[in-house]
């Protein structure tokens, strides 16, 4: 087997993260024969301080001349005085629209070795957490007409979704279902948004062609007090780019820490991106001590949601759930464990190689 991977490292600890993820998947390769081929573009704050542009044309092509994307993450407060347009994040949205890439994946698991790390562990009775959010992520406010007045005095942003935008992410949430335990909530603000009047009805047309399946709504606000409150009543969630971008954060440090979750973001084509959910955590970058689980997390998914690699995909999991297990930790997720079991982030990527 054979996989042409296109690496967009980006800023802050995204390097330092992503070159863990290659040395992980290097390893797989060497023992089941599966052959890497990797590609490097630039994109977000060094994409700017080379080429001045957040997502240069040449690595565009170089992402769409390959298998599946790699990404680490982007921006930082070096960029922050660049106008809209022009910052780091914005190269990031212009991939994923470029791509097709409308349909985020961002699984909560609470590990069981990790169980120490969970915020709301003495309160939280629901057994374990496993939720698949379901994102869309093309649409909606993020990519609706924005502005402001000539005199500053005000700005704004437009929500807007399509029938077949909300249609097409409905859809991707009930064929995940079923290979879970078959139950969707909806997210919404229905009560007051007319874009969320839109895709409830939307969705509950969509459930007429899943009747296996179990539907139920949320308002939004409701959705963020039950993930504390009841975190294991969810299994798939689907919802809009910003509710998504939001619960997803929430739903990763109920689950323990938001350095060990994954995302995956497809097309209607096999290629899609693969990044950690965190962002660039300029603050610790070059230290040697950020958390690489979840690039590498990104990797499996990647086998397995564009390579159609299962098999690769659970050595990945297995390995990482075996060094948890071991009981080696990064500095983020080291509660109650002794300091001689706390990891750098190269040594956290070794221990995970040795567990292929």
């Amino acid at each position: 087997m054979n996989y042409s991977i296109a690496v967009l490292k980006g800023d802050g600890i995204g390097p330092e993260v992503v070159d863990e993820t290659i040395k992980v998947l290097d390893v797989l390769g060497e023992k089941t024969g599966r052959a890497f081929t990797y590609s490097y573009g630039l994109i977000g704050g060094a994409a700017i301080d080379e080429t001045g542009d957040p997502l240069p044309g040449a690595t565009l092509d170089t992402c769409q001349k390959s298998d599946s994307v790699l990404l680490g993450a982007v921006g930082g407060p070096k960029w922050d005085h660049l106008p809209g347009d022009r910052r780091p994040e914005k190269g990031l949205l212009r991939i994923r629209k470029e791509l097709g890439l409308y349909a985020n994946l961002r699984p909560a698991v609470l590990y069981e070795a990790l169980s120490d790390a969970c915020p709301i562990r003495e309160a939280f009775r629901g057994g374990g957490i496993d939720i698949m959010v379901v994102r869309e992520l093309t649409g909606g406010i993020y990519f609706g007409e924005r502005g402001r007045e000539e005199d500053d005095s005000a700005a704004y942003d437009v929500e807007r979704y399509s029938v077949m935008e909300v249609e097409r992410i409905a859809r991707m949430a009930f064929e995940i279902a079923r290979k879970r335990s078959r139950r969707v909530v909806s997210v919404d603000k229905a009560n007051v948004l007319e874009s969320s009047r839109l895709w409830r009805s939307v969705v509950e047309r969509v459930a007429e062609d899943y009747l296996d399946v179990a539907l139920s709504h949320m308002f939004v606000d409701n959705a963020a007090m039950q993930l504390v409150r009841a975190p294991g009543s969810f299994d798939v969630m689907v919802t809009s780019n910003m509710f998504g971008d939001i619960l997803s954060d929430e739903a990763s440090m109920v689950a323990g820490s938001i350095g060990i979750l994954p995302s995956a973001s497809l097309s209607e084509t096999s290629l899609g991106m693969y990044e950690p959910i965190h962002g660039s955590a300029p603050d610790i970058a070059g230290q040697n001590i950020a958390n690489p689980i979840a690039t590498i997390l990104s990797a499996a998914m990647m086998l397995r949601y564009s390579l159609n690699d299962a098999e690769g995909a659970d050595r990945i999991e297995a390995a990482v759930q075996k060094t948890l297990e071991q009981g080696w930790r990064t500095r983020d997720i080291a509660t109650g464990v002794p300091e001689d079991k706390v990891l750098s982030t190269s040594a956290m990527g070794d221990r995970i190689c040795q567990n292929i």
